[in-house]
């Protein structure tokens, strides 16, 4: 396999990944019983029984992302955001990666018999995935930021789209917590806005990279 098939196959998981990360969730989090999307984390779907499904989810997508991250570094060799924006979205897979291996604590009722309301205290578990996961929420619009500014000295509208993605992420997130009531609402728009992003611009340099090879 030659070095332009391996970017390629590399940013083709990187597309894949967080695709597939929103449909499953998305699946889950409508079928689980008990479990309502609108009020409860995409996280506390890797509680009980069922979990292992959510758990996979984490690490599958984290392992996708990361390697996207590895595409974008071998496709974007200079210029700016040509360090600093594949080692943002890396960290961010990793960040997904160790979510799926220290799973959450309870929150919001569920699962069915927890209590209500967001936790007081973590867990040693909960707490590194709290961690991890602000990696993620962070990692990725400052990766959307740097790109914006590569893209906005090529002038291409990517740059619009780039920021605007990075500023929905951030602001869904905070809106989580002003909203307490539609907390798994709110982060799904930050989930889907953020990843969208991260796939669509894995997409658009492997098709620059494919035509470059053509």
């Amino acid at each position: 396999m030659s070095e332009r098939d391996k970017t390629k196959w590399l940013l083709t998981g990187g597309v894949i990944g967080p695709v597939f990360f929103i449909v499953v969730f998305l699946i889950e989090g409508w079928t689980r019983p008990g479990y309502d999307p609108v009020r409860h984390f995409v996280s506390t779907l890797s509680l009980g029984e069922p979990g292992w499904q959510q758990i996979a989810n984490f690490l599958i997508t984290g392992t996708l992302i990361l390697g996207g991250a590895v595409g974008l570094r071998r496709a974007v060799r200079d210029g700016p955001g040509s360090r600093w924006g594949p080692i943002l979205i890396g960290a961010a897979g990793v960040g997904i990666l160790l979510a799926g291996v220290f799973v959450t604590d309870p929150a919001m009722g569920y699962p069915p018999g927890t209590p209500e309301g967001l936790p007081t205290s973590s867990s040693w578990h909960g707490a590194i995935h709290d961690w991890v996961s602000l990696v993620v929420f962070v990692g990725i619009p400052a990766a959307a930021f740097v790109f914006a500014r590569r893209f906005r000295g090529e002038g291409s509208r990517w740059a619009l789209y780039s920021v605007l993605s990075g500023v929905g992420m951030l602001v869904a997130l905070v809106l989580m917590f002003v909203f307490q009531d539609w907390l798994g609402l709110m982060q799904r728009i930050s989930v889907i806005v953020g990843f969208g992003w991260v796939a669509q611009l894995c997409l658009r340099f492997r098709r620059e990279v494919s035509t470059a090879g053509a």
